[in-house]
């Protein structure tokens, strides 16, 4: 495996990196204290091609392969995890997946518009009972004549309130459990839909994170993503994608606090010299430097198998949780590298620190990663190529 950045890579880190320091870091604090989510930003994403980025040229994206857009998402989960979350959401768990499983009528009509960014995309399959037990959803669809009738609410929603369609994952027979999901492509103009944004969160407060309500909703058969019963194939292959951009913007995180904790340990001093001199001190950005260069490692070998259009649901899981505990321990190896200064917000490690946590819990807890794992070591688990893959990519940005 390569894992050289390409000159076409470099300058599309560089793009990503100047929109984080002159458009989204200056107000960050701010927006942060305020809860503020501005849908605008997400146009500021379109206008530069970064909510399609491994969308294929024919499709309306940029053609570039699976790992720009990691580099994408490091970079923008570097301003701020709201940011990254929402190109996850948008480009990993939605687009990625109609370009795995939609028909040429569905990738004309709904994945064209969103790798454009005219149209924003989420995912619902998490409910207030279902987390990691998915098979707990309540959330059904009956067939009736031409269209399905949607019934049920989603919660941790992101892009709530900002999304014009919903990938929405429901039963079509919940008497065959996993077997018995169906995958829906929904729009918010359809009659019975419904949105609340969420409170008081922890972290990733600038982001738009609610529940979704789907009364009496009909869908048209031709939003049947996949055959009826694949909901549940969908809704993990969505996840191995999701998953490969929250491990990505882990990076990111991880990059922030080690930047944030070498510039304030070489400006502050104790006892008559710098902290970055205290071997504690350097425990500490040292753990956060071997994090942060692993996490990227474990990345890149993910995005690599995606470009070669191979199952990677076992690498994409040691990448997500990896890089997710990594950051996790940075974010509080920083806040205690900044001393009291750290527990409040005029430095933004206490931030990353609120951020996260989330990671270590959507798109996969690290319990559950930790069995996945274990499984595979084992030989209880074993991954086999579904009947539709990512397509591969080939180095030319026309022929993905």
């Amino acid at each position: 495996m390569d894992f050289n950045v390409s000159e076409e890579q470099e300058m599309l880190q560089r793009t990503v990196r100047n929109f984080v320091d002159n458009e989204i870091l200056p107000h960050m604090a701010e927006w942060d204290r305020q809860g503020q989510f501005d849908p605008a930003m997400m146009q500021r994403l379109a206008s530069l091609g970064l909510m399609g980025v491994c969308i294929p040229e024919q499709y309306g994206g940029s053609g570039m392969d699976y790992n720009s857009l990691a580099i994408v998402c490091e970079e923008l989960e570097r301003g701020d995890t709201a940011f990254r979350t929402a190109v996850s959401v948008h480009t990993g768990l939605n687009s990625m997946t109609l370009l795995q499983w939609g028909t040429e009528q569905q990738k004309m009509a709904y994945l064209v518009p969103q790798a454009k960014g005219d149209k924003i995309g989420a995912y619902g399959l998490t409910e207030p009972g279902a987390g990691s037990d998915v098979t707990a959803i309540q959330t059904t669809a009956t067939k009736e004549g031409d269209y399905y009738i949607l019934n049920g609410s989603k919660s941790w929603i992101s892009l709530c309130d900002t999304a014009d369609h919903f990938l929405v994952i429901a039963y079509t027979d919940k008497a065959k459990l996993h077997k018995g999901m169906s995958a829906f492509i929904v729009e918010r103009s359809r009659d019975g839909f419904a949105s609340k944004a969420t409170e008081g969160k922890l972290g990733i407060r600038s982001g738009n994170t609610g529940e979704i309500f789907l009364d009496q909703v009909k869908v048209p058969k031709a939003n049947l993503l996949g055959d009826e019963g694949e909901g549940f194939k969908i809704a993990m292959s969505a996840l191995d994608n999701g998953r490969f951009t929250v491990a990505a913007g882990a990076v990111g995180q991880i990059r922030a606090c080690l930047e944030a904790s070498t510039s304030y340990a070489s400006e502050r001093e104790t006892f008559g010299k710098p902290i970055a001199d205290h071997q504690l001190i350097q425990q500490m950005i040292a753990n956060m430097k071997a994090g942060l260069e692993m996490s990227r490692l474990l990345v890149f070998r993910a995005g690599e198998l995606k470009n070669a259009g191979k199952r990677n649901t076992e690498e994409t899981s040691m990448a997500k949780w990896q890089a997710c505990n990594f950051a996790a321990r940075a974010a509080d190896d920083a806040i205690q590298v900044h001393g009291a200064y750290g527990y409040s917000d005029a430095y933004p490690v206490e931030r990353y620190w609120r951020n996260s946590k989330a990671p270590v819990i959507y798109e996969g807890t690290r319990e559950i990663h930790t069995i996945m794992q274990a499984e595979y070591a084992l030989g209880y688990r074993q991954d086999k190529p579904l009947n539709k893959m990512l397509p591969a990519w080939d180095g030319n940005p026309a022929n993905i």
